[in-house]
């Protein structure tokens, strides 16, 4: 009875330390799903964003309003018929 009882024990050591220590251990897989949750995160962000794109993308090519919007904040655009003003803020008084 008692080699039995030692046999066993040496059997449940031997796959404690496979389950702990491998290559396939326990701490392996933890590990792995860190990267698996860290990744999906980033996925969901990136997902985000391409929906972004993807709806500016389309009213650019719907509407010309996107379109001219854009050309006014970022080129400066004017209709005939407008009056552009700049307003420059004040100067300091250098010393």
């Amino acid at each position: 009875m008692r080699l039995l009882i030692v046999c066993l024990s040496v059997a449940l050591a031997a796959l404690q330390f496979k389950l702990w220590v491998s290559d396939d251990s326990v701490r392996e897989v933890w590990a792995l799903q860190a990267e698996v949750d860290a990744q999906t995160a980033e996925n969901a962000a990136l997902a985000e964003r391409n929906s972004a794109l993807e709806a500016e993308v389309v009213d650019l090519k719907q509407g010309v309003d996107a379109a001219e919007e854009r050309a006014r904040s970022e080129l400066g655009m004017v209709k005939r018929d407008e009056t552009f003003y700049q307003i420059l803020p004040p100067h300091s008084s250098a010393k």
